[in-house]
Protein backbone atom coordinates (compact mmCIF):
# COMPACT_ATOMS: atom_id res chain seq x y z
CA UNK A 1 0.00 0.00 0.00
CA UNK A 2 1.42 3.37 -0.98
CA UNK A 3 1.28 6.46 1.16
CA UNK A 4 -0.94 8.45 -1.25
CA UNK A 5 -3.90 6.07 -1.08
CA UNK A 6 -6.76 7.51 0.86
CA UNK A 7 -8.62 4.40 2.00
CA UNK A 8 -7.47 0.99 3.11
CA UNK A 9 -10.72 -0.54 1.85
CA UNK A 10 -13.72 0.72 -0.09
CA UNK A 11 -16.93 -1.31 0.04
CA UNK A 12 -18.54 -0.42 -3.28
CA UNK A 13 -22.20 -0.27 -4.35
CA UNK A 14 -23.69 -1.92 -1.28
CA UNK A 15 -27.21 -1.51 0.08
CA UNK A 16 -26.48 0.00 3.48
CA UNK A 17 -28.42 -0.60 6.68
CA UNK A 18 -26.60 1.70 9.08
CA UNK A 19 -28.10 0.42 12.35
CA UNK A 20 -29.80 3.71 13.24
CA UNK A 21 -33.19 2.75 11.73
CA UNK A 22 -32.53 5.15 8.87
CA UNK A 23 -34.06 3.81 5.63
CA UNK A 24 -31.64 1.70 3.59
CA UNK A 25 -29.58 3.49 0.93
CA UNK A 26 -27.09 2.68 -1.81
CA UNK A 27 -23.59 4.03 -1.15
CA UNK A 28 -19.89 3.27 -1.01
CA UNK A 29 -18.16 3.04 2.31
CA UNK A 30 -14.52 4.00 2.84
CA UNK A 31 -12.39 2.60 5.66
CA UNK A 32 -9.16 4.12 6.88
CA UNK A 33 -7.12 3.14 9.94
CA UNK A 34 -9.84 0.81 11.22
CA UNK A 35 -12.70 3.30 11.18
CA UNK A 36 -15.38 4.43 8.73
CA UNK A 37 -13.85 7.50 7.10
CA UNK A 38 -16.34 8.28 4.31
CA UNK A 39 -19.71 7.28 2.86
CA UNK A 40 -21.24 8.21 -0.49
CA UNK A 41 -19.73 7.96 -3.97
CA UNK A 42 -16.04 7.14 -3.62
CA UNK A 43 -13.35 6.71 -6.24
CA UNK A 44 -11.88 3.22 -6.23
CA UNK A 45 -8.59 4.70 -7.35
CA UNK A 46 -8.10 5.86 -3.78
CA UNK A 47 -8.44 2.37 -2.24
CA UNK A 48 -5.92 -0.26 -1.28
CA UNK A 49 -8.65 -2.86 -1.77
CA UNK A 50 -12.13 -2.72 -3.25
CA UNK A 51 -14.90 -5.00 -2.03
CA UNK A 52 -17.68 -5.15 -4.61
CA UNK A 53 -21.02 -5.24 -2.78
CA UNK A 54 -23.46 -4.85 -5.67
CA UNK A 55 -26.58 -6.84 -4.77
CA UNK A 56 -25.37 -7.35 -1.19
CA UNK A 57 -26.41 -5.89 2.15
CA UNK A 58 -23.90 -3.91 4.21
CA UNK A 59 -24.62 -3.56 7.91
CA UNK A 60 -22.94 -3.16 11.30
CA UNK A 61 -21.54 -6.34 12.79
CA UNK A 62 -23.77 -8.03 15.33
CA UNK A 63 -23.15 -7.71 19.07
CA UNK A 64 -23.74 -10.74 21.29
CA UNK A 65 -24.34 -9.79 24.92
CA UNK A 66 -24.71 -13.25 26.41
CA UNK A 67 -21.72 -15.54 25.96
CA UNK A 68 -19.40 -17.68 28.03
CA UNK A 69 -16.27 -17.43 25.91
CA UNK A 70 -14.13 -16.65 28.99
CA UNK A 71 -12.22 -19.88 28.43
CA UNK A 72 -12.76 -20.53 24.71
CA UNK A 73 -11.30 -17.20 23.56
CA UNK A 74 -7.87 -18.51 24.54
CA UNK A 75 -7.95 -21.32 21.95
CA UNK A 76 -10.51 -20.03 19.44
CA UNK A 77 -9.82 -16.48 18.20
CA UNK A 78 -13.13 -16.48 16.29
CA UNK A 79 -15.23 -17.43 19.34
CA UNK A 80 -17.23 -19.81 17.20
CA UNK A 81 -20.12 -20.20 16.59
CA UNK A 82 -20.40 -16.42 17.00
CA UNK A 83 -17.66 -15.47 14.57
CA UNK A 84 -19.27 -17.49 11.77
CA UNK A 85 -22.64 -15.74 12.09
CA UNK A 86 -21.75 -12.10 11.60
CA UNK A 87 -20.99 -11.32 15.23
CA UNK A 88 -18.08 -8.92 15.58
CA UNK A 89 -18.25 -8.21 19.34
CA UNK A 90 -19.13 -10.38 22.33
CA UNK A 91 -19.53 -9.88 26.06
CA UNK A 92 -17.85 -12.30 28.47
CA UNK A 93 -18.28 -12.74 32.22
CA UNK A 94 -22.03 -13.36 32.10
CA UNK A 95 -24.16 -14.91 34.87
CA UNK A 96 -21.51 -14.30 37.50
CA UNK A 97 -19.26 -17.09 36.18
CA UNK A 98 -15.61 -16.61 35.30
CA UNK A 99 -12.00 -17.30 36.11
CA UNK A 100 -10.73 -14.25 37.99
CA UNK A 101 -9.80 -13.56 40.64
CA UNK A 102 -8.83 -17.19 41.22
CA UNK A 103 -5.89 -18.32 43.35
CA UNK A 104 -3.63 -20.96 41.74
CA UNK A 105 -4.77 -23.64 44.17
CA UNK A 106 -8.43 -22.93 43.29
CA UNK A 107 -8.08 -23.20 39.52
CA UNK A 108 -9.15 -26.83 39.26
CA UNK A 109 -12.26 -26.17 41.35
CA UNK A 110 -13.14 -23.14 39.21
CA UNK A 111 -12.96 -25.27 36.08
CA UNK A 112 -14.98 -28.06 37.68
CA UNK A 113 -17.81 -25.60 38.36
CA UNK A 114 -17.95 -24.69 34.69
CA UNK A 115 -18.20 -28.35 33.63
CA UNK A 116 -21.77 -28.47 34.86
CA UNK A 117 -23.16 -24.97 35.17
CA UNK A 118 -22.11 -24.15 31.59
CA UNK A 119 -21.20 -27.67 30.39
CA UNK A 120 -17.67 -26.87 29.19
CA UNK A 121 -15.51 -30.03 29.03
CA UNK A 122 -12.94 -30.19 31.82
CA UNK A 123 -10.14 -31.62 29.68
CA UNK A 124 -10.65 -28.80 27.19
CA UNK A 125 -10.21 -26.16 29.88
CA UNK A 126 -7.22 -27.96 31.37
CA UNK A 127 -5.51 -28.13 27.99
CA UNK A 128 -6.61 -24.77 26.60
CA UNK A 129 -6.44 -22.22 29.40
CA UNK A 130 -3.07 -20.54 29.96
CA UNK A 131 -3.82 -19.41 33.55
CA UNK A 132 -1.40 -16.49 33.30
CA UNK A 133 -3.28 -14.52 35.95
CA UNK A 134 -4.60 -14.46 39.48
CA UNK A 135 -6.41 -11.12 39.73
CA UNK A 136 -9.10 -9.76 37.42
CA UNK A 137 -6.84 -7.00 36.02
CA UNK A 138 -4.26 -9.69 35.22
CA UNK A 139 -6.97 -11.74 33.50
CA UNK A 140 -7.83 -8.76 31.29
CA UNK A 141 -4.15 -8.35 30.45
CA UNK A 142 -4.08 -12.00 29.33
CA UNK A 143 -7.17 -11.47 27.17
CA UNK A 144 -5.55 -8.35 25.72
CA UNK A 145 -2.45 -10.34 24.70
CA UNK A 146 -4.45 -13.17 23.15
CA UNK A 147 -5.05 -13.05 19.35
CA UNK A 148 -8.71 -12.26 18.68
CA UNK A 149 -10.83 -12.06 15.55
CA UNK A 150 -13.70 -10.50 17.52
CA UNK A 151 -13.93 -7.67 20.02
CA UNK A 152 -14.30 -8.71 23.64
CA UNK A 153 -16.15 -6.59 26.21
CA UNK A 154 -15.81 -7.84 29.82
CA UNK A 155 -18.21 -7.90 32.73
CA UNK A 156 -17.02 -8.74 36.25
CA UNK A 157 -18.42 -12.14 37.25
CA UNK A 158 -19.46 -12.02 40.89
CA UNK A 159 -18.91 -15.66 41.86
CA UNK A 160 -15.07 -15.48 41.94
CA UNK A 161 -15.27 -12.30 44.03
CA UNK A 162 -17.45 -14.02 46.62
CA UNK A 163 -15.11 -17.02 46.85
CA UNK A 164 -12.04 -14.76 47.08
CA UNK A 165 -13.43 -12.74 50.00
CA UNK A 166 -15.71 -15.17 51.86
CA UNK A 167 -13.79 -18.35 51.19
CA UNK A 168 -15.28 -21.27 49.31
CA UNK A 169 -17.43 -22.57 52.15
CA UNK A 170 -18.61 -19.11 53.15
CA UNK A 171 -19.58 -18.23 49.60
CA UNK A 172 -21.44 -21.51 49.14
CA UNK A 173 -23.25 -21.07 52.45
CA UNK A 174 -24.70 -17.76 51.36
CA UNK A 175 -23.95 -15.97 54.59
CA UNK A 176 -24.22 -12.20 54.72
CA UNK A 177 -20.79 -10.57 54.43
CA UNK A 178 -19.61 -8.42 57.30
CA UNK A 179 -19.13 -4.69 56.78
CA UNK A 180 -15.40 -5.31 56.27
CA UNK A 181 -16.06 -8.08 53.76
CA UNK A 182 -18.52 -5.93 51.83
CA UNK A 183 -15.86 -3.22 51.71
CA UNK A 184 -13.37 -5.73 50.30
CA UNK A 185 -15.88 -7.01 47.73
CA UNK A 186 -16.55 -3.47 46.57
CA UNK A 187 -12.82 -2.74 46.45
CA UNK A 188 -12.30 -5.73 44.15
CA UNK A 189 -15.19 -4.61 41.96
CA UNK A 190 -13.74 -1.09 41.69
CA UNK A 191 -10.32 -2.53 40.88
CA UNK A 192 -11.88 -4.62 38.10
CA UNK A 193 -13.84 -1.68 36.72
CA UNK A 194 -10.71 0.47 36.81
CA UNK A 195 -8.96 -2.21 34.74
CA UNK A 196 -11.62 -1.96 32.05
CA UNK A 197 -14.66 -4.04 33.01
CA UNK A 198 -18.00 -2.59 31.99
CA UNK A 199 -20.22 -3.83 34.80
CA UNK A 200 -21.00 -6.92 36.85
CA UNK A 201 -23.11 -10.05 36.46
CA UNK A 202 -24.77 -12.70 38.61
CA UNK A 203 -26.98 -15.76 38.27
CA UNK A 204 -29.44 -15.90 41.18
CA UNK A 205 -31.45 -19.03 40.56
CA UNK A 206 -32.34 -19.54 44.18
CA UNK A 207 -32.26 -23.20 45.23
CA UNK A 208 -35.84 -23.02 46.54
CA UNK A 209 -37.10 -21.69 43.22
CA UNK A 210 -38.69 -23.61 40.35
CA UNK A 211 -35.81 -23.12 37.92
CA UNK A 212 -32.62 -23.73 39.89
CA UNK A 213 -31.41 -25.50 36.81
CA UNK A 214 -27.78 -24.41 36.51
CA UNK A 215 -25.92 -25.77 39.48
CA UNK A 216 -22.36 -26.53 40.46
CA UNK A 217 -20.71 -29.77 39.32
CA UNK A 218 -21.70 -31.51 42.57
CA UNK A 219 -25.34 -30.41 42.34
CA UNK A 220 -25.09 -27.64 44.94
CA UNK A 221 -26.07 -24.02 44.24
CA UNK A 222 -23.52 -21.66 42.75
CA UNK A 223 -22.24 -18.93 45.11
CA UNK A 224 -24.23 -16.25 43.28
CA UNK A 225 -27.43 -18.27 43.73
CA UNK A 226 -27.24 -17.83 47.48
CA UNK A 227 -25.49 -14.44 47.70
CA UNK A 228 -27.13 -11.90 50.00
CA UNK A 229 -29.35 -9.21 48.52
CA UNK A 230 -27.29 -6.57 50.31
CA UNK A 231 -24.24 -7.60 48.30
CA UNK A 232 -26.11 -6.86 45.08
CA UNK A 233 -27.17 -3.52 46.53
CA UNK A 234 -23.56 -2.70 47.46
CA UNK A 235 -22.37 -3.54 43.94
CA UNK A 236 -25.15 -1.40 42.44
CA UNK A 237 -24.03 1.48 44.65
CA UNK A 238 -20.49 1.18 43.26
CA UNK A 239 -21.87 1.75 39.75
CA UNK A 240 -23.85 4.73 41.07
CA UNK A 241 -20.71 6.27 42.57
CA UNK A 242 -18.91 5.90 39.25
CA UNK A 243 -21.94 6.76 37.09
CA UNK A 244 -20.94 4.00 34.71
CA UNK A 245 -21.38 0.33 34.07
CA UNK A 246 -24.08 -2.21 33.46
CA UNK A 247 -25.59 -5.16 35.34
CA UNK A 248 -26.66 -8.54 33.96
CA UNK A 249 -28.73 -10.84 36.10
CA UNK A 250 -30.75 -14.01 35.83
CA UNK A 251 -33.01 -13.98 38.88
CA UNK A 252 -35.53 -16.74 39.62
CA UNK A 253 -36.77 -17.23 43.16
CA UNK A 254 -40.29 -18.51 42.58
CA UNK A 255 -41.81 -15.13 43.44
CA UNK A 256 -42.06 -13.12 40.21
CA UNK A 257 -43.33 -9.98 41.92
CA UNK A 258 -40.42 -9.98 44.37
CA UNK A 259 -37.89 -10.71 41.61
CA UNK A 260 -39.13 -7.86 39.44
CA UNK A 261 -39.08 -5.41 42.30
CA UNK A 262 -35.46 -6.36 42.97
CA UNK A 263 -34.48 -5.73 39.35
CA UNK A 264 -36.14 -2.33 39.63
CA UNK A 265 -34.41 -1.63 42.93
CA UNK A 266 -30.95 -2.35 41.53
CA UNK A 267 -31.62 -0.19 38.47
CA UNK A 268 -32.81 2.61 40.76
CA UNK A 269 -29.91 2.37 43.21
CA UNK A 270 -27.31 2.34 40.45
CA UNK A 271 -28.99 4.65 37.98
CA UNK A 272 -27.62 2.21 35.42
CA UNK A 273 -29.23 -0.34 33.06
CA UNK A 274 -29.76 -3.93 34.15
CA UNK A 275 -30.11 -6.72 31.61
CA UNK A 276 -32.80 -9.18 32.65
CA UNK A 277 -32.51 -12.76 31.43
CA UNK A 278 -34.60 -14.08 29.90
CA UNK A 279 -37.84 -13.31 28.02
CA UNK A 280 -38.95 -16.74 26.81
CA UNK A 281 -42.22 -17.99 25.40
CA UNK A 282 -43.66 -21.32 26.50
CA UNK A 283 -46.29 -22.59 24.08
CA UNK A 284 -48.41 -24.06 26.87
CA UNK A 285 -47.97 -21.10 29.24
CA UNK A 286 -48.13 -17.87 27.21
CA UNK A 287 -49.03 -15.86 30.28
CA UNK A 288 -45.38 -16.06 31.37
CA UNK A 289 -43.88 -14.03 28.55
CA UNK A 290 -46.92 -11.76 28.32
CA UNK A 291 -46.66 -10.77 31.97
CA UNK A 292 -42.92 -10.22 31.54
CA UNK A 293 -43.42 -7.99 28.51
CA UNK A 294 -46.11 -5.99 30.33
CA UNK A 295 -43.76 -5.46 33.26
CA UNK A 296 -40.90 -4.39 30.99
CA UNK A 297 -43.20 -1.86 29.31
CA UNK A 298 -44.09 -0.47 32.72
CA UNK A 299 -40.39 -0.09 33.48
CA UNK A 300 -39.85 1.84 30.23
CA UNK A 301 -42.79 4.09 31.03
CA UNK A 302 -41.46 4.83 34.52
CA UNK A 303 -37.93 5.45 33.30
CA UNK A 304 -36.46 2.42 35.07
CA UNK A 305 -33.77 0.88 32.90
CA UNK A 306 -34.56 -2.82 32.98
CA UNK A 307 -33.93 -4.37 29.55
CA UNK A 308 -35.17 -7.83 28.65
CA UNK A 309 -33.13 -10.24 26.57
CA UNK A 310 -35.40 -12.38 24.43
CA UNK A 311 -34.87 -16.01 23.53
CA UNK A 312 -35.62 -15.78 19.82
CA UNK A 313 -33.82 -18.86 18.53
CA UNK A 314 -35.55 -22.20 18.08
CA UNK A 315 -32.35 -24.17 18.57
CA UNK A 316 -33.14 -27.23 20.65
CA UNK A 317 -30.94 -29.44 22.80
CA UNK A 318 -29.33 -32.64 21.52
CA UNK A 319 -27.92 -34.50 24.50
CA UNK A 320 -26.94 -37.72 26.19
CA UNK A 321 -26.87 -38.47 29.90
CA UNK A 322 -23.10 -38.67 29.74
CA UNK A 323 -23.04 -34.86 29.99
CA UNK A 324 -26.60 -33.58 30.46
CA UNK A 325 -27.04 -31.00 33.24
CA UNK A 326 -30.31 -29.17 32.59
CA UNK A 327 -32.72 -31.18 34.73
CA UNK A 328 -31.27 -29.68 37.91
CA UNK A 329 -34.50 -27.91 38.82
CA UNK A 330 -35.73 -31.21 40.31
CA UNK A 331 -33.61 -32.46 43.22
CA UNK A 332 -34.07 -36.14 42.40
CA UNK A 333 -32.96 -35.59 38.79
CA UNK A 334 -30.08 -33.36 39.86
CA UNK A 335 -28.80 -35.99 42.28
CA UNK A 336 -29.15 -38.80 39.72
CA UNK A 337 -27.24 -36.94 37.01
CA UNK A 338 -24.25 -35.75 39.05
CA UNK A 339 -21.01 -37.61 39.58
CA UNK A 340 -18.67 -39.61 37.40
CA UNK A 341 -19.83 -41.59 34.39
CA UNK A 342 -19.94 -44.77 36.48
CA UNK A 343 -21.85 -43.06 39.28
CA UNK A 344 -24.42 -41.61 36.87
CA UNK A 345 -24.87 -44.97 35.20
CA UNK A 346 -25.47 -46.71 38.52
CA UNK A 347 -27.90 -44.08 39.77
CA UNK A 348 -29.95 -43.92 36.59
CA UNK A 349 -30.18 -47.74 36.59
CA UNK A 350 -31.27 -47.92 40.24
CA UNK A 351 -34.93 -49.07 40.43
CA UNK A 352 -35.25 -47.49 43.86
CA UNK A 353 -34.80 -44.03 42.35
CA UNK A 354 -37.27 -44.40 39.53
CA UNK A 355 -40.40 -43.61 41.53
CA UNK A 356 -39.03 -40.18 42.46
CA UNK A 357 -37.87 -39.54 38.89
CA UNK A 358 -41.25 -40.54 37.48
CA UNK A 359 -43.11 -38.58 40.12
CA UNK A 360 -41.86 -35.14 39.19
CA UNK A 361 -40.85 -34.45 35.62
CA UNK A 362 -38.54 -31.55 34.76
CA UNK A 363 -40.29 -28.52 33.26
CA UNK A 364 -37.33 -26.41 32.25
CA UNK A 365 -36.30 -24.70 29.02
CA UNK A 366 -36.37 -28.12 27.36
CA UNK A 367 -40.15 -28.38 27.45
CA UNK A 368 -42.21 -31.39 28.62
CA UNK A 369 -40.14 -34.54 29.07
CA UNK A 370 -42.59 -36.90 27.25
CA UNK A 371 -42.10 -34.85 24.07
CA UNK A 372 -38.34 -35.44 24.04
CA UNK A 373 -37.32 -37.42 20.95
CA UNK A 374 -35.05 -40.46 20.79
CA UNK A 375 -32.69 -38.94 18.24
CA UNK A 376 -29.92 -41.51 17.89
CA UNK A 377 -29.92 -44.89 19.64
CA UNK A 378 -26.40 -46.23 20.13
CA UNK A 379 -27.29 -49.89 19.59
CA UNK A 380 -28.66 -51.38 16.37
CA UNK A 381 -31.27 -53.28 18.36
CA UNK A 382 -32.85 -49.97 19.38
CA UNK A 383 -32.74 -48.36 15.93
CA UNK A 384 -36.49 -48.86 15.46
CA UNK A 385 -37.13 -46.29 18.17
CA UNK A 386 -35.28 -43.52 16.35
CA UNK A 387 -37.39 -40.34 15.97
CA UNK A 388 -40.01 -41.58 18.43
CA UNK A 389 -41.04 -39.25 21.21
CA UNK A 390 -40.72 -40.77 24.65
CA UNK A 391 -44.51 -40.55 24.91
CA UNK A 392 -45.07 -42.56 21.72
CA UNK A 393 -42.38 -45.11 22.59
CA UNK A 394 -43.91 -45.47 26.04
CA UNK A 395 -47.32 -46.24 24.55
CA UNK A 396 -45.84 -48.93 22.31
CA UNK A 397 -43.64 -50.44 25.03
CA UNK A 398 -46.18 -50.20 27.83
CA UNK A 399 -43.75 -48.24 29.97
CA UNK A 400 -43.56 -44.85 31.61
CA UNK A 401 -41.69 -42.29 29.44
CA UNK A 402 -39.03 -41.93 32.13
CA UNK A 403 -38.36 -45.66 32.09
CA UNK A 404 -38.15 -45.66 28.30
CA UNK A 405 -35.57 -42.90 28.43
CA UNK A 406 -33.44 -44.21 31.26
CA UNK A 407 -33.61 -47.91 30.40
CA UNK A 408 -32.29 -47.14 26.93
CA UNK A 409 -29.66 -44.71 28.23
CA UNK A 410 -28.39 -47.26 30.75
CA UNK A 411 -28.40 -50.12 28.23
CA UNK A 412 -26.37 -47.96 25.86
CA UNK A 413 -23.82 -46.82 28.46
CA UNK A 414 -25.30 -43.27 28.48
CA UNK A 415 -24.53 -42.85 24.77
CA UNK A 416 -28.16 -42.56 23.58
CA UNK A 417 -28.81 -39.17 22.02
CA UNK A 418 -32.08 -37.41 22.74
CA UNK A 419 -33.49 -34.21 21.25
CA UNK A 420 -35.49 -31.72 23.30
CA UNK A 421 -37.28 -29.23 21.10
CA UNK A 422 -37.61 -25.75 22.58
CA UNK A 423 -41.00 -24.92 24.11
CA UNK A 424 -41.29 -21.68 22.12
CA UNK A 425 -42.45 -22.98 18.75
CA UNK A 426 -45.54 -20.84 18.13
CA UNK A 427 -44.95 -17.97 15.73
CA UNK A 428 -47.58 -15.78 17.33
CA UNK A 429 -45.67 -15.90 20.61
CA UNK A 430 -42.40 -15.08 18.87
CA UNK A 431 -44.15 -12.16 17.19
CA UNK A 432 -45.23 -10.82 20.59
CA UNK A 433 -41.63 -10.82 21.80
CA UNK A 434 -40.31 -9.31 18.57
CA UNK A 435 -42.97 -6.57 18.70
CA UNK A 436 -41.44 -5.09 21.86
CA UNK A 437 -38.93 -2.64 20.35
CA UNK A 438 -36.55 -2.80 23.32
CA UNK A 439 -36.27 -6.54 23.88
CA UNK A 440 -32.82 -7.66 22.79
CA UNK A 441 -32.39 -10.69 20.56
CA UNK A 442 -30.02 -13.47 21.41
CA UNK A 443 -29.02 -15.43 24.51
CA UNK A 444 -26.57 -17.43 22.42
CA UNK A 445 -24.74 -18.89 25.46
CA UNK A 446 -21.74 -19.02 23.11
CA UNK A 447 -18.94 -21.14 24.54
CA UNK A 448 -21.29 -23.02 26.87
CA UNK A 449 -23.30 -26.23 26.51
CA UNK A 450 -21.04 -27.07 23.60
CA UNK A 451 -22.29 -30.65 23.25
CA UNK A 452 -25.97 -29.70 23.43
CA UNK A 453 -26.69 -26.33 21.90
CA UNK A 454 -26.01 -24.27 18.75
CA UNK A 455 -27.85 -21.06 19.66
CA UNK A 456 -24.92 -18.95 18.44
CA UNK A 457 -26.66 -19.08 15.07
CA UNK A 458 -29.30 -16.61 16.30
CA UNK A 459 -28.34 -13.54 14.17
CA UNK A 460 -28.50 -15.54 10.94
CA UNK A 461 -31.68 -17.23 12.12
CA UNK A 462 -33.18 -13.81 12.91
CA UNK A 463 -32.57 -12.52 9.39
CA UNK A 464 -33.93 -15.71 7.81
CA UNK A 465 -36.89 -16.62 10.01
CA UNK A 466 -38.06 -13.38 11.60
CA UNK A 467 -37.47 -11.12 8.60
CA UNK A 468 -37.12 -12.97 5.30
CA UNK A 469 -39.61 -15.77 5.88
CA UNK A 470 -42.23 -14.21 8.14
CA UNK A 471 -41.70 -10.46 7.73
CA UNK A 472 -42.23 -9.75 11.43
CA UNK A 473 -40.12 -6.60 11.37
CA UNK A 474 -38.11 -4.62 8.82
CA UNK A 475 -34.44 -5.09 8.12
CA UNK A 476 -33.83 -1.55 9.39
CA UNK A 477 -35.37 -2.48 12.74
CA UNK A 478 -33.56 -5.81 12.80
CA UNK A 479 -30.11 -4.33 12.37
CA UNK A 480 -30.81 -1.80 15.10
CA UNK A 481 -31.93 -4.61 17.42
CA UNK A 482 -28.93 -6.83 16.61
CA UNK A 483 -26.23 -4.14 16.75
CA UNK A 484 -26.99 -0.61 17.91
CA UNK A 485 -29.37 -1.45 20.77
CA UNK A 486 -27.08 -4.02 22.44
CA UNK A 487 -24.14 -1.65 21.97
CA UNK A 488 -25.98 1.14 23.73
CA UNK A 489 -27.25 -0.82 26.71
CA UNK A 490 -24.05 -2.76 27.43
CA UNK A 491 -21.54 0.08 27.28
CA UNK A 492 -19.95 -0.31 23.84
CA UNK A 493 -18.57 3.04 22.80
CA UNK A 494 -19.12 4.07 19.18
CA UNK A 495 -20.02 0.60 17.90
CA UNK A 496 -23.18 -0.88 16.48
CA UNK A 497 -23.77 1.62 13.65
CA UNK A 498 -22.24 2.47 10.30
CA UNK A 499 -21.59 6.15 10.89
CA UNK A 500 -18.60 8.38 10.21
CA UNK A 501 -15.83 7.79 12.71
CA UNK A 502 -17.28 4.50 13.97
CA UNK A 503 -15.01 1.45 14.21
CA UNK A 504 -15.34 -0.53 11.00
CA UNK A 505 -17.11 -3.62 12.35
CA UNK A 506 -19.07 -4.50 9.22
CA UNK A 507 -20.89 -7.43 7.62
CA UNK A 508 -21.49 -7.78 3.88
CA UNK A 509 -24.01 -10.52 3.24
CA UNK A 510 -26.16 -12.12 0.56
CA UNK A 511 -29.64 -11.71 2.01
CA UNK A 512 -31.44 -13.94 -0.49
CA UNK A 513 -29.02 -16.84 0.03
CA UNK A 514 -28.28 -16.50 3.72
CA UNK A 515 -28.57 -19.89 5.42
CA UNK A 516 -27.81 -21.81 8.59
CA UNK A 517 -26.02 -25.04 7.72
CA UNK A 518 -26.91 -28.44 9.13
CA UNK A 519 -25.57 -29.38 12.57
CA UNK A 520 -22.20 -31.09 12.71
CA UNK A 521 -20.08 -32.79 15.34
CA UNK A 522 -16.46 -31.65 15.20
CA UNK A 523 -13.49 -32.77 17.27
CA UNK A 524 -11.73 -29.42 17.39
CA UNK A 525 -11.50 -28.66 21.11
CA UNK A 526 -8.32 -28.92 23.18
CA UNK A 527 -8.04 -32.11 25.21
CA UNK A 528 -9.39 -34.23 22.32
CA UNK A 529 -12.95 -33.12 23.06
CA UNK A 530 -15.82 -32.56 20.62
CA UNK A 531 -18.74 -30.17 20.21
CA UNK A 532 -21.81 -29.49 18.06
CA UNK A 533 -21.65 -26.65 15.58
CA UNK A 534 -23.72 -24.97 12.87
CA UNK A 535 -21.97 -22.82 10.31
CA UNK A 536 -23.46 -20.11 8.12
CA UNK A 537 -23.68 -19.50 4.39
CA UNK A 538 -24.01 -16.04 2.85
CA UNK A 539 -21.52 -13.89 4.78
CA UNK A 540 -19.41 -12.64 1.90
CA UNK A 541 -17.26 -10.47 4.15
CA UNK A 542 -16.97 -9.73 7.84
CA UNK A 543 -14.70 -6.90 8.92
CA UNK A 544 -13.54 -6.26 12.47
CA UNK A 545 -11.84 -2.94 13.10
CA UNK A 546 -11.38 -2.53 9.36
CA UNK A 547 -9.77 -5.89 8.63
CA UNK A 548 -11.44 -8.75 6.76
CA UNK A 549 -11.82 -11.65 9.17
CA UNK A 550 -14.35 -13.71 7.15
CA UNK A 551 -14.42 -13.99 3.35
CA UNK A 552 -16.97 -16.17 1.57
CA UNK A 553 -17.91 -17.75 4.91
CA UNK A 554 -14.29 -18.77 5.57
CA UNK A 555 -11.93 -17.54 8.26
CA UNK A 556 -9.05 -15.45 6.96
CA UNK A 557 -7.13 -15.98 10.22
CA UNK A 558 -6.88 -12.22 10.66
CA UNK A 559 -6.93 -11.28 14.31
CA UNK A 560 -8.00 -7.65 14.41
CA UNK A 561 -10.29 -7.93 17.42
CA UNK A 562 -9.69 -5.92 20.57
CA UNK A 563 -10.33 -6.12 24.27
CA UNK A 564 -12.75 -3.24 24.75
CA UNK A 565 -11.68 -1.90 28.10
CA UNK A 566 -14.33 0.52 29.42
CA UNK A 567 -16.31 -0.30 26.28
CA UNK A 568 -13.87 1.27 23.85
CA UNK A 569 -10.74 0.38 21.95
CA UNK A 570 -7.88 1.95 20.11
CA UNK A 571 -8.16 2.42 16.32
CA UNK A 572 -6.49 -0.38 14.39
CA UNK A 573 -4.77 0.30 11.08
CA UNK A 574 -5.04 -2.35 8.43
CA UNK A 575 -1.29 -2.02 7.85
CA UNK A 576 -0.58 -3.44 11.28
CA UNK A 577 -2.90 -6.42 11.02
CA UNK A 578 -1.14 -9.70 10.30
Amino acid sequence: MTSDQRFDIIIKNGLIFDGTRTPRFKADLGIRDGVIAAMGRLSTASAGRVIEAEGLHVAPGFIDLHTHYDAQLFWDPYCTLSGWHGITSVVIGNCGFGFAPVAPEARERAMLSMTRVEAIPLETMRAGMPWQWVTFPEFLDAVDRTPKALNILPYVPVSPLLIWVLGFEGAKAGRKPTAAEHAQLCRLLRESLNAGACGWSAQRMLPTGPAAVQRDFDGTPMPTDVMHDDTCRAFAQVLAERNEGFMQMLLVSGDNHKDRKFYEELATISGRPILMNVVQAFDDRPHIHRHTLAWLRSCYERGIRVIGQGLTTDAGFTFSFEDWNLFDDIDAWCEATTGTHAERLAKLADPARREALRGKLPQTATGPLPQIVIAKPALDKNAAWKDHTLELAAEKMGKHPVDVMLDMAVEEDLQTEFFAAPPNGKLEHLQEIVDDPYVLFGVSDGGAHTKFLTAGRYPTETLIKIVRTHGMISLEETHWRLSALPAQVAGFKGRGTLTLGAPADIIVYDYANLAVRQPEIVHDLPGNEWRRIQRATGYKYVLVNGAVTIEDDQQTETYSGQLLRHGGGQPVTLRNVS
